[in-house]
């Protein structure tokens, strides 16, 4: 079976990687795709971060990255033929936003919604905080590695 894990993915953590490599242990294949959010001010290009995410599925042979920045997540997974999305969740916040989204692409299109809940030593990591600490020069110890995926860090600094 085949699954969709979409995100803006900007930039990408160790939480992402952690949701990527848990989902590609339980399908055949894991599509992770880098989608626009209009909430979102982008920091990283579209193309940045699809690199970013090859490299860090570059050990995960059932791990393939594109993107979709025009249209609805289902007019994605019509397309590709893909029923299954795959979110990460942190905490009841994240579920009461994903949620609604969840019931919405059933109703639409029939695609499930599979649920993996953050590991709790990540949960705390997210996008948005990461560009914030960055931007106001408040990383912790100075060093963002902790928080994104190995060889990540070196670009994220202030």
């Amino acid at each position: 079976m085949r699954a969709l894990f979409p995100g803006s993915f900007d930039p990408v953590t160790q939480g992402h990687q952690d949701v990527l490599r848990r989902a590609a242990l339980l399908f055949d294949e894991v599509v992770v795709c880098v989608m626009f959010n209009s909430n979102k001010t982008g920091r990283f290009s579209i193309p940045e971060r699809l690199d970013r995410l090859r490299a860090t599925a570059a050990d995960l042979s059932n791990v393939t990255v594109d993107s979709h920045t025009g249209g609805l997540l289902v007019d994605y997974c019509r397309r590709v033929g893909i029923d299954v999305v795959i979110r990460g969740v942190r905490g009841v916040r994240d579920l009461d936003y994903e949620m609604p989204m969840a019931r919405m692409n059933h109703e639409l299109a029939g695609v499930e919604t599979f649920f993996i809940a953050a590991d709790p030593d990540l949960a705390h990591i997210s996008s948005t905080l990461i560009t914030a600490m960055s931007q106001q020069g408040r990383v912790p110890n100075n060093d963002l590695r902790e928080l994104l995926p190995a060889g990540e860090g070196g670009s994220e600094g202030t």
